[in-house]
């Protein structure tokens, strides 16, 4: 199976402990890398990443990330890197055979929800995102978050910033299907910016898009530099599988 991570964005709040957001280090390894590890873990074979700012950089990074892990890693470079999320998902997926794990480039998560998206997925609907009912979690940033509203079936009825009430938070982890990219230009077409959060809507609106609640896994979404280093307080001890796997830490440096 693919991954497709999305790694075109500025990270302006990030931009004080790094240029590049994809590239920042969390235990002296960019998250990029830790995303790619626990994704390969997952049992994806193949990873696209859309490129946009500092994209040089990036891919020059993962051209020598592919050969340090023995796996393809195929950039796609977004040229306007300022449109929302969803203009990267439909650059990426045009690279994409069949399903693939999305995953947003800030985010990082135990390969246990990766694995799951990918072996608990539903056939019957577009996406199935991964969610975390834990909305007081100290790991959650509540000025950032995507909050999700879920029926009694696990179905969204609604996504958004500032959506209430809802139920749980939106992971950044989906296991997406090729319906995903039309519902984005769909959304695009009714005159929304184009997020992925809209096109995930439109999905909703016809009883496709499914949850995973992710129950006690760990996740975190590096936006500024308190939730960077709440990340490397935690990150180790849900990556030292990851990094052993080539020798970056010792198997049992836990």
């Amino acid at each position: 199976m693919d991954a497709l991570i999305i790694a075109a964005g500025y990270g302006s709040r990030l931009a004080s402990i790094s240029p590049s957001k994809p590239l920042t280090p969390v235990c002296d390894v960019p998250i990029i890398e830790l995303s790619i590890r626990q994704a390969m873990l997952a049992g994806v074979s193949r990873v696209v990443v859309v490129t946009g700012h500092e994209a040089a950089r990036l891919e020059l990074f993962l051209a020598d990330l592919s050969l340090r892990l023995g796996i393809a890693i195929v950039p796609v470079r977004l040229n306007d890197w300022s449109t929302p999320n969803g203009h990267s998902v439909i650059a990426g997926a045009t690279r994409c055979d069949g399903n693939y794990l999305l995953m947003m480039a800030d985010h990082l998560f135990d390969v246990e929800i990766l694995a799951r998206l990918i072996t608990e997925a539903k056939d019957d609907c577009g996406l199935l995102l991964a969610i975390d009912r834990r909305i007081d979690s100290p790991l959650i940033d509540p000025e950032d978050a995507t909050w999700v509203k879920i029926d009694d079936h696990g179905l969204i009825r609604d996504i958004g910033k500032t959506i209430s009430p809802y139920d749980a938070v939106d992971c950044g982890a989906f296991l997406a299907t090729p319906e995903l990219a039309p519902a984005i230009r769909a959304a695009i077409a009714s005159g929304k910016a184009g997020s992925l959060s809209e096109g995930v809507q439109v999905l909703a609106q016809y009883n496709r898009a499914a949850t995973l609640d992710i129950e006690d896994a760990w996740w975190i979404d590096i936006d500024d530099p308190h939730y960077h280093a709440l990340a490397e307080k935690t990150a180790m001890w849900h990556f030292a599988q990851a990094l052993a796997v080539t020798g970056v830490v010792d198997a049992d440096q836990r």
